[in-house]
């Protein structure tokens, strides 16, 4: 099932990205920004990569002196001008159901590893299904969703699962104190309606959300609350690796009553990062006959501990601290303990996993 290859350096924290050049689609986003920021405090030369020229040129000075380029993705040959001298491609524009593609084709032809921060299932289903073998061929990696919806969700669920071959259920519970969602995510949501997905009885199938609640108790401070069923892209990633036949989520109400009021506004920035004062915890609970296993991660801002996932992945790719090829999970392609250790505690408040406290 694995696209990986143990190496010598396949539990070591990466390090610097030695002013290796890195494209980011989407550089002027929300997400965007938090991701060139991210790859210059880990030492990259973020190229800034947009479909919006005057978008682009009010973003420079996020990176003083990078490259900046134009490309769209319904214009391959744009693509191929902007990925050129590239080492990898990151994918922080949605909705990812118009970029992915063409971007993942561009990342093939230029013979570079894609990463995305997308959230939408279909899409991330897709890639699978349609660059597996294509990608492998090509001994290019390519992977998708890493981001909070989905990379950490598979990176907690894989450390709690530790040495069990396979698991009966796997759930993701999502705790966040409030979400005010960009205007990309609310683009996306609308882009995405109808193509929502769930695991269960070994499968993906149709979803559709439904306004039944249940009890979930978080660790504090959030304590007991009120749950409904969500879709994450977590529960496409982590069959893709793991044995089981059943990955739900669940997310606590007042993040939901944020995101479906119209009048709900974009975060604010509340320290030197730009961070909102959101709070959030996410649970993995992982069940094996009679028994369980549990790893939290806590922190703050959904968007911006995105950034630090993305380009965790990425230096470990450039690094060689794991030989991947194909379209992977991120709890496939690398050692998910030592992973989040590296995010902790400059990204990650909180991290518990099964028999350790950090």
């Amino acid at each position: 099932m694995s696209n990986t290859l143990s190496g010598p350096a396949a539990h070591r924290t990466a390090g610097s990205l030695d002013g290796r050049p890195v494209v980011v689609f989407g550089a002027y986003g929300h997400t965007g920004r938090f991701v060139v920021a991210e790859l210059l405090r880990r030492g990259a030369t973020p190229v800034l990569v947009g479909r919006d020229t005057g978008k682009l040129d009010a973003v420079r000075d996020l990176a003083p002196g990078a490259p900046v380029r134009q490309a769209l993705p319904d214009d391959a040959a744009s693509l191929d001008r902007a990925l050129e001298g590239a080492a990898a491609v990151i994918n922080a524009a949605g909705p990812f159901l118009d970029t992915a593609r063409p971007l993942v084709d561009a990342a093939l032809r230029a013979g570079i590893p894609y990463l995305d921060v997308g959230a939408e299932q279909a899409v991330t289903a897709a890639l699978f299904d349609t660059y597996g073998d294509r990608a492998r061929e090509a001994g290019i990696a390519v992977v998708p969703s890493l981001a909070f919806y989905g990379g950490l969700g598979d990176l907690l669920a894989t450390a709690a699962l530790g040495d069990w071959p396979d698991a009966d259920e796997i759930t993701l519970a999502y705790g966040l104190d409030s979400w005010h969602p960009t205007q990309g995510t609310r683009r996306t949501g609308e882009s995405n309606a109808g193509r929502h997905l769930t695991y269960t009885a070994g499968k993906l199938s149709p979803f559709s959300y439904s306004q039944e609640v249940s009890p979930w108790t978080f660790p504090e401070p959030l304590g007991k609350q009120d749950t409904v069923v969500f879709a994450t892209a977590d529960q496409v990633t982590l069959p893709r690796h793991v044995r089981t036949p059943e990955v739900r989520a669940v997310m606590n109400l007042a993040p939901l009553r944020d995101i479906r009021a119209e009048d709900t506004p974009e975060p604010v920035p509340a320290d030197a990062d730009g961070r909102s004062a959101q709070s959030f915890l996410v649970e993995a609970v992982v069940t094996r006959g009679h028994e369980t296993r549990r790893a939290v991660a806590g922190g703050r801002d959904i968007y911006a501990v995105t950034a630090p996932l993305v380009v965790e992945a990425l230096a470990r790719i450039l690094q060689g601290d794991r030989v991947v090829t194909g379209v992977v999970a991120v709890g496939e392609a690398f050692d998910a303990e030592s992973f989040l250790h590296a995010l902790m505690p400059e990204h990650l408040t909180r991290l518990e996993l099964p028999n350790e406290r950090s």
